[in-house]
């Protein structure tokens, strides 16, 4: 595992890019020298044929409650590497770049000209001192077939009620790709019985955000998982304010688009995100694809900025049968911009798989046992039109649908419908929900209802209850997945297994167990 720190020590340095002086790095750092400035770790993301985002932020002492990690307040360079080998003997690109204290001291190296679908190795150098390395890959050339894409995701990672071992279980397998589907973190203030104490109170600023990010970061386990391979990430609500709508937040005060434009910078400036992903105040475009070659298509998606108010009840909850604006045909969790993106994504696609990176329940999900009924108005369910025009354009254009979902803080699978309001409607595509990295504590293997449910829901297949990430291997021929569950997160170092496994066959939107 890349873990190590100061492979140059014995004096290999690295070296300004063209057109910079090695002096003023140098003198600048004398000024005042930095103490490990690299305690939040490295990361990448966003990889293309020609590509990746390489990423890291300095910070001397991520708990400072200003947010701004201990650094002083001046600008300091910082120079990166990228590698064919881990030993950094085969360098092939390097430069210098600036961390300017009115971005938290983040550096963001968008880089082009690597060659496609091939692994590298990077590091960062900081007056003296010298990052961690990480490991990355760019994705393979538009049309090729032949490489598979070993994908995991996981989604909501709180730290005050567990331990991150999933990060670290999910590092282990070597994936070539790391989604992560919303709920980085959680911006409450102190639980009354915390596993682990956070630093700060609820985020309500854009020092509280920093803070938060920084100490997330500052984690050993969630270090290796962003160390491992490139990530692409969306968020939720809790990354932001709980159950916030597009404008409208969960409670009145503070002032919402603030708070959110607070939150998109700190969001901006601690993830491996491109240029193209920068905030413009309480707006940032979020939603996007990534491409692997002609395997698959993952289009990132924003279920939280273009929504439509929940339905017949401000705040999420369950819903009965006597809501009927849940079914209302102007109604769109996606905002009609997305949607048509979306849609035109569909329909020029030519990969095997187009894979939809996403937030929230996309199938129909009967949460009342008995003859009554009730659904999420949180989740597609809140927005049915919404649904069956995503639904309609998989199936329209023949696409082989995979929704990737994480907030329940449980592992489930099963079928999304092209109307699930129709009991003959065929399925469309499958949905592989993951379960949280640390919310809801420990959990179960199964609920006392987890069999009725599955009884009332037929088109879900698997449930599991504990807490962990999915991990799959896609090819041409067929998606491999298996659900890995850890049976505590309340003690660190717990062990990995395989709680449900199945297979996906292109032209078969169906769950075959293995």
């Amino acid at each position: 595992m890349i873990t190590r720190r100061s492979l140059l020590a014995g004096g290999l340095g690295l070296v300004a890019a063209p057109g910079v002086s090695p002096a003023r790095p140098a003198a600048a750092a004398r000024r005042a020298p930095l103490s490990d400035p690299f305690q939040l770790g490295v990361a990448s993301g966003e990889p293309d044929p020609r590509g990746v985002v390489l990423w890291t932020r300095l910070a001397m002492d991520p708990t400072a409650l200003d947010g701004l990690g201990g650094m002083p307040g001046r600008p300091v360079p910082v120079r990166w590497q990228v590698a064919k080998d881990e030993n950094f003997r085969q360098v092939v690109r390097q430069g210098a770049e600036i961390a300017r204290p009115e971005a938290a001291h983040s550096v963001h190296v968008e880089l082009d000209g690597l060659d496609s679908g091939a692994e590298y190795f990077y590091r960062f150098r900081a007056g003296d001192e010298i990052s961690p390395v990480g490991r990355t890959l760019t994705a393979p050339a538009p049309g090729a077939r032949s490489r598979e894409l070993n994908l995991a995701f996981t989604s909501c990672a709180d730290y005050q009620v567990g331990w991150f071992t999933a990060y670290r279980r999910m590092a282990e397998d070597h994936p070539d790709l790391v989604a992560f589907l919303g709920d980085y973190f959680y911006e409450y203030g102190d639980y009354k019985y915390p596993v682990r104490d956070q630093a700060g109170g609820e985020c309500l600023d854009l020092a509280g955000y920093r803070l938060r990010h920084a100490q997330h970061k500052s984690d050993p386990d969630l270090q290796q998982a962003h160390a491992i391979a490139p990530w692409v990430v969306v968020w939720d609500d809790h990354d932001i304010e709980n159950g916030w709508a597009a404008d409208v937040p969960e409670q009145p005060e503070p002032p919402f688009l603030p708070r959110r434009a607070a939150a998109f910078q700190a969001y901006y400036e601690n993830m491996p995100l491109r240029r193209a992903q920068r905030p413009d105040g309480h707006k940032l475009h979020l939603y996007r694809s990534i491409r692997w070659g002609a395997v698959a298509n993952l289009h990132l998606l924003d279920t939280r900025q273009y929504r439509d108010l929940y339905a017949c009840v401000v705040p999420a909850g369950t819903v009965g049968p006597e809501c009927v604006e849940r079914f209302d045909a102007d109604r769109t969790i996606l905002g009609r911009e997305q949607e048509a993106w979306l849609e035109g994504e569909l329909r020029s696609s030519s990969a095997t798989w187009d894979l939809f990176g996403q937030q929230v329940f996309m199938m129909e999900m009967d949460w009342v046992l008995g003859e009554q009924r009730g659904w999420s108005n949180e989740g597609w369910d809140g927005y049915v039109a919404s649904r069956n025009r995503l639904a309609a354009a998989i199936d329209d254009h023949d696409r082989n649908g995979v929704v990737l979902t994480g907030d329940v803080h449980s592992h489930w699978a099963g079928e999304l419908k092209r109307d699930h309001q129709d009991p003959g409607s065929k399925s469309v595509a499958v949905e592989l929900v993951t379960t949280s990295v640390s919310s809801a504590g420990d959990g179960v293997d199964e609920y006392g209802n987890t069999e009725a449910l599955l009884r009332e829901n037929p088109h879900v297949k698997f449930f599991n209850g504990r807490r962990g990430y999915v991990r799959s291997r896609i090819s041409q021929t067929e998606m491999r997945v298996d659900f890995r569950s850890l049976s505590r997160v309340t003690e660190p170092h717990a062990p990995a297994y395989t709680s449900g496994s199945f297979v996906i066959e292109p032209g078969s939107p169906s769950l075959n167990p293995v």
